[in-house]
């Protein structure tokens, strides 16, 4: 492990946070980085991902270790390497080494951590080995599927409180996964006129990110079927006429994420079809960004999409009806059955492993209108906050089909008329908004989304 000190002071930035997390409780707390995984013999692994509760506060992705926060303190517990580890690693940096670029207050050895554990609360570890491991020394389940209790109740709440908001470290590193992740989409426009398959635009998109020393913050999506939400398959022939969805985001060394997606004609140039919703769809996305400011609900913000989306279905003869009335009974959820985004920040959907104790403000819960259910964040915006914006239209078989919506909505979709959108399985529009003292600032507008421009970037 290389450490780079980042942020001026990595140390700053993470003496500041627990000193903010001492302020909301009065208890210990340890959080575990997780395990390495093995694939197919213990030798050949997995890549690494450190718990992002654990990155908030210990600011680097060390492998099988803890860190005891208490009044401000900061406790690592960790080994030093083995001694034949150089063989294969290189010389990697000990301990005590570890403990001074991150300002640890004491640096102790695995173990030690069991006398370390009295009254102290923590988060469920998503991997296996650490969940089970948490469970077993602090003698009370800690599992990811059960909801946290008690003094873990309190330490999530805490934590929740802290990562709504980014502090400057963080900023830092979510810009440089905006910019990264900008240039990895115009490469994937470039490379799409020579490309025979998806897989060739996810290859020129993944090659910048990795070229920046740089990972995925999830699995790319590049697919010519927009209509399946997270599709990850990219063996699809790319051909004329087809629309390319490309949902691809970066994730810096420190784990902070960017999530933008993209959609643009593999022939360069939308046909009229493809450019009308195109054109709903970032009529939508502008709205949206145009509202966001300090103090508005983010369910509001979704209702816009909503209601915008179903004003120019109506234009375009695909609905019939008021568009306001059609959003009260869901019938823009037909082609946008997705919440128009989600909390950005160590997780690309960030604090989900939490469920909704992120997402939304206490004391709601989750609709179980066909247009509201999937709305990941249902909370007031705050300066700070950084999230997505992503409405989309999607022609979606399993929902166009399903013969309960059919003849619910059977009066209210023009279905001669959706017939002539054919080539139009899926557009989505997304960029990373900060919420500002004053606004608004899009992170990822350097990347254009006038379909005229991304008609110039493709170039074909």
């Amino acid at each position: 492990m290389i450490i780079h000190k980042t942020f001026n002071s990595l140390a700053d930035i993470l003496h500041s946070r627990r000193q903010r997390l001492a302020s909301l409780i009065d208890f210990p707390a340890i959080l575990w980085s997780g395990s390495i995984s093995p694939r197919n013999f213990p030798a050949n692994h997995f890549p690494f991902r450190a718990s992002s509760h654990f990155l908030y506060f210990a600011g680097l992705p060390l492998p099988n270790a803890a860190i005891r926060l208490e009044s401000g303190k900061l406790e690592l517990f960790m080994d030093d390497p083995q001694p034949n580890s150089a063989l294969w690693h290189g010389e990697m940096p000990t301990r005590d080494e570890i403990a001074e670029t991150i300002g640890a207050d004491t640096a102790k050895p695995m173990t030690e951590l069991e006398s370390w554990l009295e009254g102290a609360a923590t988060v469920a570890n998503q991997d296996a080995a650490t969940w089970t491991q948490q469970s077993q020394l602090l003698n009370r389940w800690i599992l990811p599927q059960n909801p946290p209790q008690g003094i873990d109740l309190e330490l999530v709440k805490a934590i929740v409180t802290l990562r709504l908001t980014h502090d400057a470290g963080a900023l830092v590193e979510l810009r440089k996964a905006a910019a990264v992740t900008v240039a990895a989409h115009k490469a994937g426009m470039a490379a799409t006129p020579n490309a025979k398959i998806e897989a060739e635009v996810r290859a020129a998109m993944e090659k910048v990110i990795i070229a920046h020393n740089m990972t995925t913050s999830y699995n790319s999506i590049v697919t010519v079927h927009g209509e399946v939400l997270h599709n990850e398959q990219y063996h699809h022939p790319i051909q004329s006429g087809d629309l390319l969805l490309a949902d691809v985001g970066a994730e810096t060394e420190m784990g902070w994420a960017a999530d933008v997606t993209r959609t643009w004609p593999v022939s360069g140039k939308f046909s009229p079809t493809q450019k009308d919703i195109y054109h709903v769809v970032l009529a939508a996305h502008d709205a949206c960004i145009a509202k966001i400011c300090p103090g508005i609900e983010y369910g509001d913000i979704h209702l816009l999409a909503a209601a915008v989306i179903a004003e120019g279905l109506v234009d375009l003869g695909i609905l019939q009806g008021n568009p306001q009335d059609l959003v009260a009974m869901d019938a823009h959820a037909l082609f946008f059955p997705h919440g128009i985004g989600h909390l950005l920040g160590l997780d690309v959907h960030d604090m989900e492993d939490l469920g909704d104790l992120a997402g939304y403000e206490e004391g709601r819960t989750r609709s179980d209108r066909f247009g509201l259910g999937y709305l990941r964040l249902n909370r007031p915006l705050r300066p700070g906050m950084l999230v997505t914006i992503e409405p989309g239209f999607y022609q979606v078989p399993a929902i166009l089909n399903d013969v309960n919506l059919r003849s619910k909505y059977q009066n209210i979709v023009n279905w001669q008329r959706l017939s002539q959108f054919a080539d139009v399985r899926g557009i989505r529009i997304e960029d990373d908004v900060l919420v500002t003292t004053e606004g608004s600032e899009v992170l990822t507008g350097a990347l254009p989304n006038n379909a005229s421009v991304i008609e110039e970037l493709v170039g074909c």
